[in-house]
C-alpha cells in the first residue's frame, strides 16, 4: 500500500512477543522493569468471564494494581474508553505503569484504546481514523485469551462511536509486549471459537484477493489460511488447534499490515454499528453471501462449517426498516479503503446501496 506524497509505509511491529505454554506465569517479571514506582499502578483489564475463576488468581498484582473486569458481551465504545480513562484519572494521583489487556478482541482494543487515551487529550472519537494520535500511548501489554481476531498484533483498536465504527489506527495503537500463551484459549465454546477462528480465515481470504496484495502481505496471509485449513479442516489433537491458530492470528493481523481487508469486513461494521452484532459472527453473516466476490473461500467457509456443525443464525435483518437498512449501508459504504481492496479505485462503478441492501435482506 503505496502513500502517494510519502512513499512507502513506516509500519510499526510487536517489538516483544514471548510464546508458548505457560507463558502467562513470566508476565510478573515482565512487568517488573515497567513498574515507574508504587504509585503508578499496573491496570488489568479482563474478561469478566474469568471473574472468580483460576487466572485471576494468577494475575501478578503489586502496591496499588487494580483488575477491571469488563464484559466483552457488546463490542467496545467509544464512550466506554472515555469512562474508563476518567476512572483511572480520579482513583490514582499518577498515570498507571501499564495497562494489560486480557481476553479476546474486545478486551485487547479497549487497552490500546485506553493507553492512547491517557496520554491524549480529548475523547476517544476525536482520533478515530488514520494517524490521529499525537503522543505516545502508556507502556500496554496484550494477552489474548481466543484466538482469531489478530487483535495482538494489529495498529488499530476498532470502536463503535456515536457516528461510526471505526478504528483508532495509529503506529502508537501496537502493543509494546504481547504474552503468546495457547493454554488460555482452552475455555472457550465451540460458537464463539469458530466465530472468533473465522474472522481470521476471513482476514485472510480478504487480503489474499485484494488490489492492495504484495509480497509482504501475501507472505503473512498465506502462512495463516494453511493452518486456518490445518484447524478447522483437519482433525489435529486440541493443543495443536490452540497452537496454530494462535499463530494463524497473528499472521493473519499482520497479513492486513501492508494490505487491508475486505467486503465481508465493511459490511459486518454496518451490523455491528446498528445491531450490535458481534464481529466474528457478524462476518460470518455476511460472509457466506459473498461466492460471487470470494467463490473459492465461501466453498471452503461452508465446509468448515459442515464439519464442525455450526448453525448461523437466520432472520438476523428479518425485521429492519428502510431507515435500518439505509444506516448500515451508510457505515459500510464508509469503508472506502476496504472496498477499492476488494474491488479496485472504481469501486464505486460496481456496487452500491442496492446491491448492499440485497446482501443484508439474506442475513
Amino acid at each position: 500500500m503505496k502513500d502517494r506524497k510519502l512513499g512507502y509505509r513506516n509500519f510499526p511491529m510487536v517489538p516483544r512477543v514471548v510464546y508458548g505454554r505457560g507463558s502467562f506465569d513470566q508476565l510478573a517479571d515482565i512487568l517488573l522493569p515497567k513498574r515507574r514506582n508504587s504509585d503508578a499502578p499496573m491496570i488489568f483489564l479482563v474478561d469478566d468471564f474469568f471473574e472468580g475463576k483460576e487466572l485471576q488468581g494468577r494475575i501478578p498484582l503489586l502496591f496499588n494494581d487494580q483488575i477491571i473486569f469488563v464484559s466483552a458481551d457488546e463490542e467496545p465504545k467509544t464512550d466506554q474508553v472515555d469512562a474508563l480513562v476518567a476512572q483511572l484519572r480520579e482513583t490514582f494521583d499518577e498515570p498507571p505503569s501499564g495497562i494489560i489487556g486480557i481476553g479476546g478482541g474486545t478486551l485487547l482494543d479497549l487497552a490500546k484504546a485506553v493507553a492512547i487515551m491517557l496520554n491524549n487529550t480529548g475523547k476517544a472519537e476525536r482520533y478515530q481514523g488514520w494517524d490521529l494520535v499525537e503522543k505516545p500511548a502508556v507502556y500496554h501489554v496484550g494477552v489474548p485469551t481466543i484466538s482469531g481476531t489478530g487483535a495482538e498484533v494489529s495498529r488499530t483498536t476498532v470502536l463503535l462511536g456515536p457516528e461510526k465504527k471505526l478504528g483508532i489506527n495509529s503506529d502508537y495503537t501496537v502493543f509494546d509486549q504481547v504474552v503468546l500463551d495457547p493454554e488460555l484459549v482452552a475455555t472457550v465454546p465451540k460458537d464463539q471459537w469458530f466465530y472468533t477462528g473465522m474472522d481470521c480465515f476471513i482476514h485472510c481470504v480478504e487480503s489474499l484477493n485484494g488490489t492492495y496484495l504484495n509480497a509482504f502481505s501475501q507472505s503473512y496471509g498465506d502462512t495463516a489460511l494453511t493452518l486456518c485449513k490445518e484447524v478447522f479442516l483437519k482433525d489435529l489433537s486440541e493443543e495443536e488447534a490452540q497452537d496454530k491458530l494462535m499463530m494463524a492470528s497473528w499472521h493473519g493481523g499482520m497479513s492486513i499490515a501492508y494490505s487491508q481487508v475486505g467486503i465481508a469486513h465493511a459490511l459486518s461494521y454496518g451490523l455491528s454499528y446498528l445491531l450490535g452484532v458481534k464481529h466474528g459472527i457478524g462476518n460470518c453473516l455476511v460472509f457466506q453471501h459473498l461466492e460471487e466476490f470470494y467463490p473459492e473461500g465461501v466453498q471452503m467457509f461452508n465446509q468448515m462449517l459442515k464439519k464442525h456443525q455450526i448453525k448461523l443464525p437466520k432472520g438476523v435483518c428479518a425485521n429492519l426498516s428502510k431507515e435500518d437498512f439505509n444506516t448500515m449501508i451508510t457505515v459500510a459504504l464508509g469503508m472506502e479503503a476496504l472496498w477499492e481492496n476488494a474491488l479496485g479505485r472504481d469501486w464505486k462503478k460496481v456496487i452500491g446501496p442496492k446491491k448492499l441492501r440485497s446482501i443484508y435482506e439474506k442475513i
